[in-house]
């Protein structure tokens, strides 16, 4: 199939899967009965393939109902479950559509004191364009030679002019990780200079534990998270921060209308998602195993890799004598992509473990 239509047809499928594959099955399958729709297996964004849990799709269908009223009771339950999560308080806190969101927030907070940010690469990058345009220079750090962030480096870049760093631990989109005892240090050298944008959104699927604990002592430290990764709800747009609460209360400024961001459906499946602990634990271990089966089919072609602690892994292609790409995408599977300029790595999302099969018999493993 022709890459342009295979990626057309995959856009119109991704709409009909707004929140996921599963949630509002019935009237999602009218909408996919298109030939070719239905068989092309996405792993672009780094989703969750088993959609929000059972209670969360339950919760976000209830809510419905209730969608004519302003959810600010169950905002500021969310906000209060939350913070029991990291042992913090609501006022600990901000909501917004997803942590994206929110980032550029952080950065607009950082771009009002002029200056610049300092950020890995290649990392996360949507809430840079904005930054820019606000005024942030970006001093871009290149990772070290196992794609990991370079902390030493990106001391070194900080200077009087340094208003933001950024870190994404684990790193998108190479899936290593920082130790815990390294990050916790440089945040406690770095925070007291600049704002520290700790991007958490696949913390879940590693063993690290977050930085959270350390915002009461530095309230120059940001950590965002997000319910679309683990969670499964990338498409209800529901994502938070953690930060000192007078931080918090700064951010809360320069919203329009502080926390209003997640809706009345994302929310309800927001707290249900943090009850719902037997599904996070399947989602961990469903992404292990789909992962192994990467893993394998790489190790099989002589393709070396990253070993990720995410749910997407990073490889180099070079040496594989094919167009991985083109392999994938004539078997309808689309994502690979690289994120350096020219360069062979490229990035897949982990789906299933039969999606992670299809993957392996397209590449002949």
């Amino acid at each position: 199939m022709h890459r342009r239509h295979l990626l057309k047809q995959s856009a119109l499928a991704v709409a009909a899967f707004s929140l996921s594959r599963d949630l509002f099955a019935r009237e999602a399958e009218k909408l996919i009965t298109t030939e070719g729709f239905a068989d092309i297996i996405k792993l672009s964004s780094n989703e969750n393939p088993h959609g929000p849990s059972p209670m969360a799709r339950k919760a976000m269908m209830d809510a419905v109902n209730g969608s004519n009223r302003y959810p600010w009771e169950t905002t500021t339950r969310l906000r209060e479950d939350i913070g029991r999560l990291y042992n913090l308080s609501k006022d600990h806190v901000i909501m917004g559509a997803g942590s994206s969101e929110l980032l550029g927030v952080v950065a607009l907070m950082a771009s009002l004191q002029k200056g610049n940010a300092v950020a890995p690469d290649p990392t996360f990058r949507l809430w840079m364009p904005a930054a820019r345009k606000t005024g942030l220079q970006i001093k871009l750090v290149p990772l070290t030679s196992t794609k990991t962030t370079d902390l030493q480096r990106m001391k070194d870049a900080i200077d009087e002019q340094t208003k933001l760093v950024y870190i994404c631990n684990p790193n998108n989109p190479t899936g290593s990780v920082l130790p815990a005892g390294e990050l916790e240090t440089f945040i406690k050298e770095v925070a007291p200079r600049a704002i520290v944008l700790l991007d958490e959104a696949y913390t879940e699927f590693s063993d690290e534990p977050s930085m959270a604990k350390l915002v009461n002592d530095h309230p120059n430290l940001v950590v965002a998270k997000t319910f679309s990764k683990i969670y499964g709800m990338a498409g209800a747009r529901a994502g938070f921060l953690l930060a000192n609460p007078e931080t918090i209360s700064r951010l809360k400024d320069l919203q329009p209308w502080a926390n209003a961001g997640t809706s009345a459906v994302a929310l309800a499946g927001a707290i249900a998602s943090l009850a719902d602990h037997e599904f996070l634990r399947f989602c961990k271990k469903e992404n292990q195993k789909a992962r192994s089966i990467f893993y394998n089919t790489l190790d099989k072609a002589g393709m070396k890799y990253i070993p990720s602690h995410t749910s997407f892994v990073y490889f180099d292609s070079s040496s594989f004598g094919k167009d991985v790409r083109e392999l994938l995408e004539a078997n309808k599977i689309i994502g690979a992509r690289t994120f350096e300029q020219g360069s062979p790595w490229l990035r897949l999302s982990v789906g299933t473990v039969a999606e992670m099969e299809k993957v392996a018999a397209a590449l002949q493993i």
